[in-house]
């Protein structure tokens, strides 16, 4: 079976060439090809430009500075690697979809958390945003001057075990290429007694931290044979989990969240986390029902 490409969306900023570097180790680590993208996106008020020795109109300019954008982030990837194997392709339609549309296949997108290179096609208020909460693919959301995973820890947010096997599969991989420790994490409140399921407490049954500890240690027991050179830790914490992932993060170098989660909370956590975190973000797409994978 082919090795499935990563993919790095690009848009001629530094924030994007970061990113870039993030992929290029991941490739690396995986065997696999990079592909880099970007889209050539009419930045607003942007007006046309009368110029005897370059592009004469804006969709030219853009077009231009894009393919300057592809190049840069070629030869940065190659500078880094120069075995590895490197494409670029540009992306037509809408900004986000295309992006989002552009990690279908791949093992990874990944991004940069803010944009605003030279033709601003790539800002993440919108684009970075849209491809971590749509993307078919996992997507990751590489921040200002991150670290790689090789800073030794990777956080998993663990809701419901029920569909929880994606993100956990990424995160146990991720954690076994980089060596690195996997910290699962499960954010209980008042209001949800603690539960790791969606489920009710039979009569003298344990609930609240203690309840959903013993629960999620039987979750990770599966995972601990599965990946033995994997060191497993796990905590339960009370709050919010979007804060409380977030808050976590600036000892991790990545935190690993599932998406697409039924519970109307779950797209809220995602972007509290992707507001605040000190480290890359991975959102992983979880089946739905009728669905696979």
């Amino acid at each position: 079976m082919a090795v499935k490409p990563i993919v790095a969306a690009i848009d001629g900023s530094a924030e994007a060439l970061r990113a870039v570097g993030w992929a290029v180790r991941e490739a690396v680590l995986r065997d696999a090809p990079l592909r880099i993208v970007s889209a050539a996106a009419l930045p607003p008020r942007m007006s046309p430009r009368k110029d005897a020795q370059g592009p004469s109109t804006v969709a030219e300019i853009v077009t231009a500075e894009r393919d300057r954008a592809l190049t840069a982030a070629a030869e940065r990837a190659t500078a880094i690697d120069p075995d590895l194997l490197v494409s670029t392709d540009d992306l037509t339609g809408p900004v986000a979809e295309a992006v989002a549309d552009s990690g279908a296949g791949a093992s990874m997108l990944v991004v940069g958390s803010r944009g605003a290179g030279a033709f601003a096609a790539m800002i993440l208020g919108s684009v970075s945003r849209y491809a971590a909460t749509h993307a078919p693919s996992p997507v990751v959301v590489v921040r200002d001057d991150a670290a790689s995973v090789q800073q030794g820890l990777i956080v998993v947010g663990v809701r419901n075990p029920d569909d929880c096997d994606a993100a956990l599969t990424f995160a146990f991989e991720e954690a076994a290429l980089h060596n690195a420790g996997l910290l699962a994490v499960h954010a209980w409140q008042a209001d949800h007694r603690g539960l790791l399921p969606n489920e009710d407490p039979a009569p003298g049954s344990e609930t609240g931290q203690e309840g959903a500890a013993k629960r999620l240690e039987t979750l990770l027991a599966g995972w601990r044979e599965k990946y033995p050179t994997v060191a497993v830790s796990q905590e339960v914490v009370h709050g919010h989990p979007g804060r409380a992932l977030a808050g976590l993060s600036s000892r991790a170098g990545l935190v690993v969240l599932g998406r697409h989660h039924p519970h109307p909370g779950a797209g809220r956590v995602v972007h509290a986390v992707l507001n605040h975190a000190h480290c890359p973000v991975a959102t992983v797409p979880t089946a739905r029902p009728g669905q696979e994978g």
